[in-house]
């Protein structure tokens, strides 16, 4: 447990949480939106420092990270609690419990073990990713600030619904971030996430003006997700982003989902779909998630059109010459 880094006293004890767009108001002993944030005694502390409910070595492809040190390994660890409440939500044991079960689970692990295990292990990277960083922000950025002193790169996978304040806080130490796009309007987020887009967009365009490394993630939930979101999901990214930004669209699967279980599994068509409206829209690299052996798995030169990442699963074979194609010699836009 550790005091909050962003939070506003009030009177009578009670205290707002500043870390997210929701603005917790709390009263003495009640938790915010997230689960892990607690007034004591008119003080906000953050219940989840140092306790890591997932702590992996993954590849940074299922991040998913494709144009961010493609082929390295990342030490990928998260607390549990999360600032949306997703329906869909595929990682809801850990993103969820706090809220269910009122418990705060974690195995005890320092900032400073955390790099040195990525340094053990020989990860060029961490991933702040399973559940949502923004709700474990201290410990985040206390990580954060001693991998990037050991030349560490850091890399969030976030869900986008970050306060200004947080993001002015931790953008100086990010390197990369995945960001949902979950869906293409705020009746989407507040029926599915129990959020709001706008926020989501602002912090979208505060990463690109820091040249911070964006990558964007939508899942493609059927009867949720269409065409028409695609279109406008992939024309915001075109527009705001660049065309030079990676679009992951993945496909759902209801047996994991929190509370859709009722729904079908993605057609694989509409993921294709997805990906022939984003390339269609100017995007270069489009890609389909949680579809083995889709070519839009693959990495093609956006000038010539050859095949120059080959990836199977979580398995890649380079076929560029550094980050340019090898064949005519065009920037693939590859961070390394």
């Amino acid at each position: 447990m550790k005091e909050a880094l962003l939070y506003k006293n009030l009177s009578e004890k009670r205290a707002q949480c500043r870390v997210c767009p929701h603005y917790c108001l709390l009263l003495p002993n009640q938790r915010g939106k997230c689960g892990v944030r607690e007034n004591k005694d008119g003080k906000i502390y953050s219940l989840v420092y140092g306790k890591a409910a997932s702590i992996n070595i993954d590849p940074i492809e299922k991040k998913p990270f494709f144009h961010f040190l493609p082929g390295t390994e990342s030490l990928s660890f998260g607390t549990v609690g999360c600032n949306l409440a997703c329906l869909n939500c595929q990682n809801w044991q850990i993103s969820q419990s706090p809220k269910i079960r009122k418990k705060i689970e974690g195995r005890e692990i320092l900032p400073e073990q955390i790099v040195e295990m990525a340094i053990r292990y020989r990860c060029p990277s961490i991933s702040y990713t399973y559940t949502e960083p923004t709700v474990f922000s201290e410990f985040a950025l206390d990580t954060m600030k001693i991998a990037k002193k050991k030349r560490l790169k850091n890399c969030w996978v976030s869900n986008g619904f970050i306060s200004k304040e947080t993001l002015e806080l931790v953008t100086p130490y990010i390197d990369a971030i995945n960001v949902d796009i979950k869906g293409a309007s705020e009746e989407f987020y507040k029926e599915y996430c129990k959020a709001r887009l706008a926020p989501i967009i602002d912090v979208l365009l505060f990463l690109k003006k820091k040249k911070v490394w964006i990558e964007i993630t939508t899942l493609a939930i059927p009867g949720a997700i269409t065409e028409k979101d695609f279109t406008k999901i992939a024309k915001f990214i075109k527009k705001e982003l660049g065309p030079e930004t990676p679009w992951h669209i993945s496909r759902f699967f209801p047996e994991i989902s929190w509370k859709l279980r009722h729904l079908y599994s993605t057609p694989v068509e509409l993921v294709q779909k997805g990906c022939d409206i984003g390339m269609a829209a100017g995007l270069k690299y489009v890609y389909g998630g949680n579809v083995p052996g889709l070519a839009s798995e693959d990495t093609y030169c956006p000038r010539c059109h050859k095949k120059m990442i080959d990836r199977t699963g979580y398995s890649i074979e380079r076929l560029d010459k550094k980050g340019e194609c090898s064949n005519c010699g065009e920037n693939l836009n590859i961070i390394e």
